[in-house]
Protein backbone atom coordinates (compact mmCIF):
# COMPACT_ATOMS: atom_id res chain seq x y z
CA UNK A 1 0.00 0.00 0.00
CA UNK A 2 1.44 3.42 -0.73
CA UNK A 3 0.92 6.51 1.30
CA UNK A 4 -0.88 8.10 -1.26
CA UNK A 5 -3.95 5.14 -0.76
CA UNK A 6 -6.99 7.35 -0.21
CA UNK A 7 -5.53 10.45 -0.85
CA UNK A 8 -7.49 12.98 -3.20
CA UNK A 9 -4.56 14.15 -5.73
CA UNK A 10 -5.76 16.95 -8.00
CA UNK A 11 -3.34 17.27 -11.08
CA UNK A 12 -3.33 20.33 -13.13
CA UNK A 13 -2.13 20.08 -16.89
CA UNK A 14 -0.54 23.20 -18.66
CA UNK A 15 -0.01 23.67 -22.29
CA UNK A 16 3.73 21.65 -23.07
CA UNK A 17 4.02 18.98 -24.98
CA UNK A 18 5.22 17.46 -21.71
CA UNK A 19 1.53 16.83 -21.28
CA UNK A 20 1.63 13.43 -23.02
CA UNK A 21 3.01 11.65 -20.22
CA UNK A 22 0.29 12.68 -17.85
CA UNK A 23 -2.03 10.20 -18.65
CA UNK A 24 0.69 7.34 -17.34
CA UNK A 25 0.86 9.67 -14.44
CA UNK A 26 -2.89 9.74 -13.58
CA UNK A 27 -2.30 5.87 -14.05
CA UNK A 28 0.27 5.82 -11.53
CA UNK A 29 -1.77 7.75 -8.68
CA UNK A 30 -5.10 5.54 -9.56
CA UNK A 31 -2.51 2.69 -9.18
CA UNK A 32 -1.33 4.16 -5.73
CA UNK A 33 -4.89 4.44 -4.29
CA UNK A 34 -5.38 7.82 -5.04
CA UNK A 35 -8.31 9.60 -5.50
CA UNK A 36 -7.60 11.56 -9.08
CA UNK A 37 -9.51 14.58 -10.22
CA UNK A 38 -7.78 16.43 -13.43
CA UNK A 39 -7.93 20.37 -13.77
CA UNK A 40 -6.30 21.61 -17.34
CA UNK A 41 -5.50 24.97 -19.15
CA UNK A 42 -8.11 25.49 -22.29
CA UNK A 43 -4.59 25.42 -24.51
CA UNK A 44 -3.54 21.84 -22.87
CA UNK A 45 -6.55 20.28 -24.88
CA UNK A 46 -4.49 20.58 -28.13
CA UNK A 47 -1.65 17.92 -26.32
CA UNK A 48 -4.02 15.51 -24.41
CA UNK A 49 -7.40 14.48 -24.90
CA UNK A 50 -9.84 15.51 -21.50
CA UNK A 51 -11.56 11.97 -22.62
CA UNK A 52 -8.33 10.22 -22.23
CA UNK A 53 -7.87 11.36 -18.53
CA UNK A 54 -10.88 11.49 -17.70
CA UNK A 55 -11.52 7.78 -18.69
CA UNK A 56 -7.91 6.93 -16.81
CA UNK A 57 -8.86 9.01 -13.74
CA UNK A 58 -12.74 7.62 -13.39
CA UNK A 59 -13.93 11.44 -12.68
CA UNK A 60 -14.68 14.31 -14.91
CA UNK A 61 -12.26 16.30 -16.60
CA UNK A 62 -12.28 20.10 -15.47
CA UNK A 63 -11.25 23.17 -17.94
CA UNK A 64 -13.75 25.81 -18.23
CA UNK A 65 -15.63 27.80 -15.19
CA UNK A 66 -18.95 25.89 -17.37
CA UNK A 67 -19.28 23.16 -19.88
CA UNK A 68 -20.22 25.82 -22.84
CA UNK A 69 -21.75 22.40 -24.82
CA UNK A 70 -24.26 22.05 -21.67
CA UNK A 71 -27.65 24.15 -22.33
CA UNK A 72 -27.86 23.78 -18.35
CA UNK A 73 -24.29 25.02 -18.09
CA UNK A 74 -23.45 24.12 -14.54
CA UNK A 75 -20.67 26.39 -12.72
CA UNK A 76 -17.58 24.07 -11.57
CA UNK A 77 -16.41 25.23 -8.49
CA UNK A 78 -12.67 25.84 -8.69
CA UNK A 79 -12.94 26.99 -4.91
CA UNK A 80 -14.96 23.07 -3.81
CA UNK A 81 -11.94 21.39 -5.89
CA UNK A 82 -9.27 23.22 -4.37
CA UNK A 83 -10.30 22.22 -1.06
CA UNK A 84 -10.93 18.50 -2.08
CA UNK A 85 -7.64 17.78 -3.22
CA UNK A 86 -5.24 16.50 -0.62
CA UNK A 87 -1.97 17.15 -2.61
CA UNK A 88 -2.52 19.18 -6.01
CA UNK A 89 0.46 18.50 -8.54
CA UNK A 90 1.04 20.56 -11.82
CA UNK A 91 2.65 18.92 -14.54
CA UNK A 92 3.32 19.65 -16.88
CA UNK A 93 3.86 23.41 -15.64
CA UNK A 94 5.21 25.54 -18.32
CA UNK A 95 6.91 28.96 -17.98
CA UNK A 96 4.26 30.75 -18.87
CA UNK A 97 1.59 28.96 -16.07
CA UNK A 98 4.41 29.39 -13.09
CA UNK A 99 4.81 33.00 -14.53
CA UNK A 100 1.43 33.61 -13.33
CA UNK A 101 1.36 31.32 -10.48
CA UNK A 102 4.35 33.72 -8.94
CA UNK A 103 2.21 37.07 -9.77
CA UNK A 104 -1.18 35.96 -8.99
CA UNK A 105 -2.37 36.48 -12.35
CA UNK A 106 -5.98 34.22 -12.89
CA UNK A 107 -7.20 33.91 -15.96
CA UNK A 108 -7.91 30.20 -16.03
CA UNK A 109 -9.95 27.81 -14.20
CA UNK A 110 -6.50 26.09 -13.02
CA UNK A 111 -5.10 29.12 -12.02
CA UNK A 112 -8.13 30.29 -10.11
CA UNK A 113 -8.03 26.76 -8.67
CA UNK A 114 -4.18 26.87 -7.26
CA UNK A 115 -5.48 30.32 -5.54
CA UNK A 116 -8.05 28.68 -3.86
CA UNK A 117 -5.92 25.30 -2.64
CA UNK A 118 -5.23 24.79 0.74
CA UNK A 119 -3.22 21.88 0.49
CA UNK A 120 0.76 20.99 -0.53
CA UNK A 121 1.33 22.15 -3.90
CA UNK A 122 4.06 20.22 -6.25
CA UNK A 123 4.95 21.33 -10.36
CA UNK A 124 7.19 20.36 -12.12
CA UNK A 125 8.79 21.91 -14.53
CA UNK A 126 8.75 21.76 -18.16
CA UNK A 127 10.27 23.54 -21.25
CA UNK A 128 13.17 23.96 -23.55
CA UNK A 129 16.57 24.80 -22.01
CA UNK A 130 16.71 28.38 -22.89
CA UNK A 131 13.40 28.84 -21.31
CA UNK A 132 14.67 26.79 -18.04
CA UNK A 133 17.82 29.10 -17.58
CA UNK A 134 16.01 31.75 -18.25
CA UNK A 135 16.08 34.93 -15.30
CA UNK A 136 12.51 34.95 -15.11
CA UNK A 137 11.83 31.15 -15.16
CA UNK A 138 14.33 31.05 -12.39
CA UNK A 139 12.77 33.89 -10.55
CA UNK A 140 9.72 31.88 -10.79
CA UNK A 141 10.76 29.31 -9.43
CA UNK A 142 11.99 31.11 -6.06
CA UNK A 143 8.43 32.79 -5.72
CA UNK A 144 6.76 29.83 -5.87
CA UNK A 145 9.07 28.24 -3.26
CA UNK A 146 8.59 30.96 -1.13
CA UNK A 147 5.46 30.15 -1.29
CA UNK A 148 5.74 26.97 0.17
CA UNK A 149 5.11 25.08 -3.16
CA UNK A 150 7.48 22.44 -3.99
CA UNK A 151 9.28 21.98 -6.89
CA UNK A 152 9.98 18.81 -8.95
CA UNK A 153 13.29 18.84 -10.36
CA UNK A 154 13.17 18.65 -14.16
CA UNK A 155 15.68 15.70 -15.44
CA UNK A 156 18.48 16.64 -18.26
CA UNK A 157 17.80 14.96 -21.79
CA UNK A 158 16.95 15.28 -25.87
CA UNK A 159 13.97 18.25 -25.61
CA UNK A 160 11.16 19.30 -28.23
CA UNK A 161 13.73 21.48 -29.82
CA UNK A 162 16.14 18.72 -30.49
CA UNK A 163 18.04 20.49 -28.09
CA UNK A 164 19.84 18.51 -25.20
CA UNK A 165 20.11 19.57 -21.60
CA UNK A 166 17.72 20.67 -18.66
CA UNK A 167 14.29 21.06 -18.64
CA UNK A 168 12.43 17.57 -19.61
CA UNK A 169 9.59 17.48 -16.97
CA UNK A 170 10.46 14.35 -14.41
CA UNK A 171 9.29 10.99 -15.34
CA UNK A 172 5.79 10.62 -14.25
CA UNK A 173 7.52 7.34 -11.72
CA UNK A 174 9.85 10.17 -10.74
CA UNK A 175 7.10 12.30 -9.95
CA UNK A 176 5.56 9.84 -7.87
CA UNK A 177 8.30 8.58 -5.95
CA UNK A 178 9.35 12.45 -5.40
CA UNK A 179 6.20 13.43 -3.65
CA UNK A 180 5.75 10.14 -1.74
CA UNK A 181 9.16 10.58 -0.37
CA UNK A 182 7.90 14.05 0.65
CA UNK A 183 4.82 13.29 1.77
CA UNK A 184 6.97 10.33 4.31
CA UNK A 185 9.16 12.94 5.46
CA UNK A 186 6.28 15.32 6.96
CA UNK A 187 4.60 12.75 8.32
CA UNK A 188 4.80 13.07 12.63
CA UNK A 189 5.84 9.24 13.04
CA UNK A 190 8.48 8.86 10.18
CA UNK A 191 11.45 6.76 11.56
CA UNK A 192 9.47 5.20 14.55
CA UNK A 193 8.44 1.97 14.78
CA UNK A 194 5.04 0.85 16.58
CA UNK A 195 4.72 -2.58 17.68
CA UNK A 196 0.82 -3.65 17.51
CA UNK A 197 -1.14 -6.42 18.90
CA UNK A 198 -4.94 -7.76 17.26
CA UNK A 199 -7.04 -10.13 17.25
CA UNK A 200 -7.68 -13.44 19.48
CA UNK A 201 -5.27 -16.20 20.98
CA UNK A 202 -6.47 -19.68 20.58
CA UNK A 203 -5.61 -22.20 23.24
CA UNK A 204 -5.36 -26.04 22.04
CA UNK A 205 -7.78 -28.39 24.17
CA UNK A 206 -6.68 -31.12 21.33
CA UNK A 207 -5.88 -31.37 17.49
CA UNK A 208 -9.53 -30.27 16.87
CA UNK A 209 -10.86 -28.02 19.51
CA UNK A 210 -9.52 -24.82 21.27
CA UNK A 211 -10.18 -21.97 23.99
CA UNK A 212 -10.87 -19.03 22.18
CA UNK A 213 -12.96 -15.56 22.18
CA UNK A 214 -15.06 -13.15 19.32
CA UNK A 215 -12.30 -10.54 19.07
CA UNK A 216 -12.07 -10.15 15.34
CA UNK A 217 -8.85 -7.88 14.91
CA UNK A 218 -10.71 -5.19 13.58
CA UNK A 219 -9.95 -2.39 16.39
CA UNK A 220 -5.82 -3.82 16.28
CA UNK A 221 -5.77 -3.32 12.37
CA UNK A 222 -7.63 -0.01 12.09
CA UNK A 223 -4.72 1.12 14.61
CA UNK A 224 -2.10 -0.34 12.24
CA UNK A 225 -3.34 1.28 9.14
CA UNK A 226 -3.49 4.73 11.03
CA UNK A 227 -0.01 4.06 12.70
CA UNK A 228 1.10 3.52 9.29
CA UNK A 229 -0.53 6.92 7.65
CA UNK A 230 1.65 8.83 10.25
CA UNK A 231 4.91 7.17 8.69
CA UNK A 232 5.29 5.19 11.31
CA UNK A 233 6.76 0.88 10.26
CA UNK A 234 4.40 -1.34 12.18
CA UNK A 235 4.86 -4.68 13.29
CA UNK A 236 1.40 -6.38 13.71
CA UNK A 237 1.56 -9.46 15.71
CA UNK A 238 -2.03 -10.62 15.18
CA UNK A 239 -4.01 -13.74 16.49
CA UNK A 240 -6.02 -16.36 14.08
CA UNK A 241 -8.67 -13.31 12.11
CA UNK A 242 -9.87 -13.00 8.81
CA UNK A 243 -8.96 -9.39 8.74
CA UNK A 244 -6.16 -8.17 6.11
CA UNK A 245 -3.90 -5.52 5.34
CA UNK A 246 -1.73 -4.49 2.37
CA UNK A 247 0.89 -2.12 2.93
CA UNK A 248 4.62 -1.68 2.95
CA UNK A 249 4.91 0.29 5.97
CA UNK A 250 3.24 -2.89 8.05
CA UNK A 251 4.60 -6.51 8.36
CA UNK A 252 2.00 -8.62 9.67
CA UNK A 253 3.61 -11.86 12.40
CA UNK A 254 0.57 -14.10 12.83
CA UNK A 255 0.16 -16.46 16.12
CA UNK A 256 -2.62 -18.64 17.47
CA UNK A 257 -1.96 -19.26 21.39
CA UNK A 258 -0.87 -16.76 24.16
CA UNK A 259 2.18 -18.04 24.44
CA UNK A 260 3.26 -17.59 20.56
CA UNK A 261 1.73 -13.70 20.68
CA UNK A 262 4.34 -13.82 23.89
CA UNK A 263 7.28 -14.89 21.95
CA UNK A 264 6.85 -12.45 19.10
CA UNK A 265 5.94 -9.44 21.19
CA UNK A 266 8.94 -9.80 23.12
CA UNK A 267 11.12 -9.99 19.79
CA UNK A 268 10.50 -6.74 18.79
CA UNK A 269 9.81 -4.79 21.88
CA UNK A 270 12.92 -3.12 22.47
CA UNK A 271 13.62 -2.13 18.99
CA UNK A 272 9.73 -0.21 19.35
CA UNK A 273 8.92 3.19 20.03
CA UNK A 274 5.36 2.57 21.09
CA UNK A 275 3.44 -0.25 21.67
CA UNK A 276 -0.38 -0.82 21.37
CA UNK A 277 -1.91 -3.73 22.80
CA UNK A 278 -4.99 -4.44 21.66
CA UNK A 279 -5.39 -8.32 21.40
CA UNK A 280 -7.80 -10.61 23.30
CA UNK A 281 -5.13 -12.93 24.78
CA UNK A 282 -6.74 -16.19 26.92
CA UNK A 283 -5.77 -15.71 30.18
CA UNK A 284 -6.09 -19.43 30.77
CA UNK A 285 -4.94 -22.28 28.84
CA UNK A 286 -5.74 -26.16 28.91
CA UNK A 287 -2.80 -27.60 31.59
CA UNK A 288 -2.67 -30.66 29.28
CA UNK A 289 -3.45 -30.70 25.78
CA UNK A 290 -4.79 -34.31 24.35
CA UNK A 291 -2.46 -35.43 21.66
CA UNK A 292 -5.78 -37.14 19.85
CA UNK A 293 -8.62 -35.55 19.53
CA UNK A 294 -11.09 -36.17 22.53
CA UNK A 295 -14.20 -38.97 22.22
CA UNK A 296 -17.42 -38.08 24.03
CA UNK A 297 -18.00 -39.85 26.36
CA UNK A 298 -19.53 -38.79 29.65
CA UNK A 299 -21.88 -36.35 29.93
CA UNK A 300 -19.53 -34.02 31.33
CA UNK A 301 -15.77 -33.04 30.98
CA UNK A 302 -13.38 -30.93 32.94
CA UNK A 303 -10.32 -29.61 31.73
CA UNK A 304 -7.55 -28.02 34.05
CA UNK A 305 -6.77 -24.91 33.14
CA UNK A 306 -3.68 -22.44 33.75
CA UNK A 307 -3.13 -19.08 34.17
CA UNK A 308 -1.30 -17.71 30.72
CA UNK A 309 1.70 -15.48 30.61
CA UNK A 310 0.69 -11.62 30.92
CA UNK A 311 2.36 -9.90 28.14
CA UNK A 312 1.02 -6.16 28.75
CA UNK A 313 2.73 -6.59 32.51
CA UNK A 314 5.65 -8.08 31.32
CA UNK A 315 6.22 -5.62 29.22
CA UNK A 316 5.27 -3.10 31.60
CA UNK A 317 8.08 -4.49 33.75
CA UNK A 318 10.71 -3.76 30.93
CA UNK A 319 9.93 -0.77 29.12
CA UNK A 320 12.57 1.52 28.84
CA UNK A 321 11.58 4.75 26.80
CA UNK A 322 8.72 2.85 25.05
CA UNK A 323 4.75 4.69 25.30
CA UNK A 324 3.18 1.70 26.48
CA UNK A 325 -0.63 1.25 25.44
CA UNK A 326 -2.98 -1.26 27.06
CA UNK A 327 -6.47 -2.33 26.45
CA UNK A 328 -9.08 -3.23 28.58
CA UNK A 329 -12.86 -4.47 27.75
CA UNK A 330 -14.85 -4.79 31.08
CA UNK A 331 -18.24 -5.41 32.23
CA UNK A 332 -18.43 -4.31 35.44
CA UNK A 333 -17.10 -1.39 37.84
CA UNK A 334 -15.13 -0.21 34.40
CA UNK A 335 -13.53 2.62 35.09
CA UNK A 336 -12.16 1.45 38.48
CA UNK A 337 -10.90 -2.08 36.86
CA UNK A 338 -9.07 -0.09 33.82
CA UNK A 339 -7.46 2.35 36.15
CA UNK A 340 -6.31 -0.44 38.18
CA UNK A 341 -4.91 -2.14 35.22
CA UNK A 342 -3.23 1.24 34.03
CA UNK A 343 -1.22 1.24 37.39
CA UNK A 344 -0.52 -2.43 37.90
CA UNK A 345 1.09 -2.82 34.44
CA UNK A 346 2.98 -0.34 34.35
CA UNK A 347 0.95 1.69 31.36
CA UNK A 348 1.10 5.22 30.14
CA UNK A 349 -2.44 4.91 28.70
CA UNK A 350 -5.24 2.50 28.59
CA UNK A 351 -8.14 2.03 26.06
CA UNK A 352 -11.13 1.24 28.05
CA UNK A 353 -14.48 -0.35 26.26
CA UNK A 354 -17.26 -1.87 28.40
CA UNK A 355 -19.28 -4.37 26.56
CA UNK A 356 -22.80 -3.24 28.02
CA UNK A 357 -22.08 -0.15 25.63
CA UNK A 358 -24.46 -1.18 22.61
CA UNK A 359 -21.89 -0.76 19.44
CA UNK A 360 -19.01 -1.81 21.21
CA UNK A 361 -17.29 -4.99 21.75
CA UNK A 362 -16.16 -7.91 19.80
CA UNK A 363 -16.85 -8.60 16.10
CA UNK A 364 -18.65 -5.10 14.61
CA UNK A 365 -17.19 -1.76 13.00
CA UNK A 366 -17.65 0.08 15.55
CA UNK A 367 -16.45 1.11 19.40
CA UNK A 368 -17.28 3.13 22.58
CA UNK A 369 -13.69 3.96 24.03
CA UNK A 370 -12.84 5.95 27.12
CA UNK A 371 -9.05 6.55 27.25
CA UNK A 372 -6.89 7.40 30.30
CA UNK A 373 -3.79 8.40 30.82
CA UNK A 374 -0.92 7.71 33.54
CA UNK A 375 -1.92 11.36 34.64
CA UNK A 376 -5.23 10.48 35.22
CA UNK A 377 -6.33 12.48 32.52
CA UNK A 378 -10.36 10.52 31.89
CA UNK A 379 -11.06 11.23 27.57
CA UNK A 380 -14.33 10.08 26.81
CA UNK A 381 -15.88 9.66 23.50
CA UNK A 382 -18.95 9.07 21.59
CA UNK A 383 -19.84 5.72 19.43
CA UNK A 384 -17.27 5.81 16.22
CA UNK A 385 -16.14 3.56 13.76
CA UNK A 386 -12.91 1.87 14.55
CA UNK A 387 -11.15 3.42 12.34
CA UNK A 388 -12.09 6.85 13.96
CA UNK A 389 -10.82 5.68 17.45
CA UNK A 390 -7.70 4.26 15.83
CA UNK A 391 -7.12 7.96 14.39
CA UNK A 392 -8.26 9.48 17.88
CA UNK A 393 -6.28 7.26 19.91
CA UNK A 394 -2.55 8.13 17.27
CA UNK A 395 -3.42 11.46 17.93
CA UNK A 396 -3.74 11.16 21.85
CA UNK A 397 -0.21 9.02 21.50
CA UNK A 398 1.10 12.03 19.50
CA UNK A 399 -0.01 14.66 21.84
CA UNK A 400 1.17 12.36 25.37
CA UNK A 401 4.60 12.19 23.47
CA UNK A 402 5.21 15.41 21.86
CA UNK A 403 6.04 13.31 18.78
Amino acid sequence: MSILKDKNILLGITAGIAAYKSANLVRLFIKAGANVKVVMTPASKEFITPLTLSTLSKNPVYSSFVDEEDDNQVWNNHVDLGLWADIFVIAPATANTMAKMANGVCDNMLLATYLSAKCPVYFAPAMDLDMYKHESTTTSFKKLASFGNKMIPAGTGELASGLVGEGRMAEPEDIVAFIQNDVLEQLPLRGKRVLITAGPTYEAIDPVRFIGNHSSGKMGFAIAKAASKLGAEVILVTGPTQQSVSSNFISVKSVVSAEDMYTEVHKHFNTSDIAILSAAVSDYRPKNVATQKIKKKETTLTIELEKTKDILKSLGAIKKNQFLVGFALETNNELEHAKGKLKSKNLDLIVLNSLQDKGAGFGVSTNKVTFITSSNDIIENELKSKADVAQDLMHLILKQTHA
